[in-house]
């Protein structure tokens, strides 16, 4: 499956999701905690974010943690020397949730459209 693929197959799986993805992205940014809000999609325990969507209490495979770019950057998961580029290529958060991925095909940032 190709990238293009996988990614239609991600945004037709969280569909459900993705009303409760936006509040979630939407809270970060309107509190002030970051203009870069993350949301790292999971299936097993993370040590990153607050978790904010348990799988086992929803229907669906996922559960998910709030997070910003910086917790990224104090956890080593951005480099500092790479923040100017992560800004730069981070899409217009009122049209796209950004997502941290973490499943079989490895760790993968996805901008899925909200609509």
């Amino acid at each position: 499956m190709d990238k293009k693929a996988r990614l239609e197959a991600l945004k037709k799986e969280l569909e459900s999701y993705l009303p409760a993805l936006g509040q979630a992205a939407d809270t970060i940014r309107e509190q002030g905690v970051s203009k870069y809000p993350i949301l790292v999609l999971h299936k097993l325990e993370v040590d990153i974010g607050i978790p904010i969507i348990d799988r086992h209490r929803v229907q669906g495979d996922w559960s998910v943690n709030a997070s910003t770019l910086e917790e990224f950057v104090t956890k080593r998961l951005v480099q500092p020397e790479q923040v100017d580029h992560f800004r730069k290529v981070y899409k217009n958060p009122d049209e796209f949730v950004c997502l941290f991925v973490l499943s079989d095909l490895g760790a993968n940032f996805v901008f899925l459209p909200r609509a």
